[in-house]
């Protein structure tokens, strides 16, 4: 047991860390968030939601500047105050906007929100393991190998998630009778709109599929449903 103390040690305090990232990110989004309330998003949401059999999709706003759409693994989807800010300016559509929010609601829908817990919880906790295990076997060079490990872990399981909800968004922005152009047109606008925000990626473009491929992925499926 004593020799299995320096490969436990670390899983147990990967795992800890985990719980309290996750504990941490809903604190903090319950506390700098507030219910999105703009009529002309409450029609396309309602609309959406009239295609799910819902009565609502609640959307938040989440108050802080970077560009980005979330995904709470408790359903709550969360816009950004500056990507809110880029639309009410005009560099942002209603219709790019309401993309986001289904491809939000892909992710809940298909189970990725709670499998990711948001924020990069797991994957903060995987690299601190990998790093303390790692630094054992080779002290200097362990925190790099395992910052590389985990972007590697993160990408493969980001890109296929990234493809599901991207389908699942046009499937529901054409059944709605929103469309899916909104959609693809955001990409084109994405580098522009974070640059301006700190040069911060939204969490659902890091480590993802290249965006002409998701673009390509995207028109096949109109092809099919449109």
């Amino acid at each position: 047991m004593t020799k299995l103390l320096p490969i436990l040690l670390p899983i147990l305090y990967g795992l800890i860390l985990y719980r309290f990232s996750v504990w941490r990110t809903h604190r903090e989004l319950d506390a700098k968030s507030t219910r999105l309330a703009d009529p002309r998003l409450k029609a396309l949401t309602d609309r959406m939601a009239a295609s799910l059999d819902l009565a609502d999709i609640p959307v938040h706003i989440y108050e802080i500047q970077p560009v980005n759409g979330l995904a709470a693994p408790d359903g709550r989807i969360f816009i950004t105050r500056g990507f809110y800010e880029e639309y009410l300016k005009g560099r942002v559509t209603a219709e790019e906007l309401s993309s986001v929010i289904a491809h939000e609601l892909g992710h809940v829908a298909l189970g990725h929100a709670r499998k990711r817990m948001i924020d990069f919880s797991g994957q903060n906790a995987l690299r601190t393991v990998l790093t303390m295990m790692l630094s054992r076997i080779l002290p200097g060079a362990g925190v790099y190998i395992a910052r590389i490990l985990t972007r590697l872990v993160a990408a493969g399981l980001s890109r296929g998630d990234e493809y599901e909800a991207d389908a699942y968004a046009t499937a529901l922005l054409i059944k709605s009778g929103i469309g899916a152009e909104g959609q693809k047109s955001l990409f084109g606008k994405l580098d522009e709109l974070t640059k301006g925000r700190g040069g911060v990626m939204p969490a659902w473009l890091m480590s993802h599929p290249k965006t002409a491929d998701r673009i390509a992925a995207i028109e096949k499926n109109q092809e099919k449903w449109a």
